[in-house]
């Protein structure tokens, strides 16, 4: 043990306390103002409802619980895939009764499949939760485990009836839209629950995410529009593995859980360095091999955009996510998302110019 630090007395006390008398301001500044308290309790009660990290516990209202456990900032991505099917179709045209169905599939991928998987990997997830997210609604018995259940049968029973009708809607003889709901409700059982429980795997869950957060929703879209064919699946798998890195950025958060419980993700497989570079290569080279397909197809103005919106988020990787991928998560989504996401758009955009 280090000797420790003798305290030496002040030899002027007095010019001391007229430093504290004749400076308040400089103590006040070191104590938190009501208007910023107010500011942070709102912060944290809006993370709360949007399902974020860093969220307060405490709520109430079982209607706001509910909707915290479907995470509504995990549908946006589901939604923009809708957007992206709908463009690669080449067949959108702004009609009332296109929007209209637009708007229908964006509930059916959102809060119906979306939030039916979040609740899903909420329940199966609540001993990991009570460690890395104790604040959530489950680990923190702000709503009991049969009311769970309950709103998870709920919404994938609505979320089938939804994808039958726009089946019928778009008059598919096979119900191509049903089907993908089964599909994507069968891939988040198996991700989340045992015996398989593909997130104890890093790659597969994490692929297995991703295709479910791409392949699914653009698919959907697609098929809302146009016949989806094999080129279309082939192409958004082979993207989804560009949400394979999305997917892994969501693994930092929990490592520490993960770790405990022996759940295989990236971060604990291969360290928080190693895994934070394998994520962020992912995500750029799979954009960039999807560019450089729209140059094999002569779709060279939207091949030379995408990569022009490649070149922030490798910006933004250096910036935040590689510094410190445990601190800096969601800083790193809320800034180089919406340029991947801009660039499925342009993908998509480009498909459906071409005729694919």
């Amino acid at each position: 043990m280090s000797e420790s630090t003798p305290i030496t007395p002040d030899p002027n006390p007095s010019e001391a306390l007229d430093s504290v008398v004749n400076n308040p301001n400089e103590q006040a500044m070191a104590l938190p103002t009501p208007g910023a308290i107010a500011s942070a309790d709102r912060n944290a009660k809006t993370r709360q409802l949007l399902g974020m990290k860093g969220a307060a516990a405490g709520e109430t209202s079982i209607w706001k619980i509910r909707l915290q456990l479907m995470k509504p900032i995990t549908w946006i991505p589901l939604i923009w895939g809708v957007v992206c099917g709908a463009a690669s179709s080449g067949n959108y045209t702004w009609t009332l009764e296109n929007v209209l169905k637009v708007l229908t599939c964006m509930l059916l991928a959102g809060p119906l499949m979306t939030g039916y998987t979040q609740i899903l990997n909420d329940y199966y997830d609540r001993e990991i939760d009570a460690i890395n997210e104790p604040y959530r609604p489950i680990p923190s018995g702000a709503i009991p485990l049969p009311q769970v259940i309950i709103q998870i049968w709920v919404l994938l029973i609505a979320g089938y009836g939804l994808a039958f009708v726009l089946d019928v809607w778009s008059g598919h003889e096979f119900p191509t839209i049903t089907a993908i709901a089964i599909i994507g409700s069968f891939i988040a059982y198996i991700y989340s629950a045992p015996p398989l429980k593909l997130k104890q795997n890093g790659w597969l869950g994490s692929y297995a995410l991703g295709a479910s957060y791409i392949t699914l929703p653009w698919s959907t879209g697609h098929a809302l529009f146009g016949d989806l064919n094999s080129t279309i699946i082939i192409l958004t798998m082979f993207y989804s593995l560009a949400g394979l890195g999305i997917a892994i950025v969501n693994d930092f958060k929990s490592v520490e859980g993960d770790r405990q419980l022996g759940l295989n993700s990236l971060p604990v497989m291969f360290g928080i360095t190693t895994a934070a570079w394998i994520c962020v290569v992912t995500i750029d080279v799979f954009q960039g091999l999807i560019a450089a397909y729209l140059v094999s197809i002569h779709e060279n103005l939207y091949a030379t955009i995408l990569v022009l919106l490649i070149i922030p988020q490798i910006t933004l990787q250096d910036m935040y996510f590689l510094r410190d991928p445990v601190k800096n998560d969601v800083k790193y989504q809320a800034s180089a998302q919406p340029f991947l996401v801009l660039g499925m758009l342009v993908t998509g955009l480009a498909l459906g110019h071409a005729g694919i």
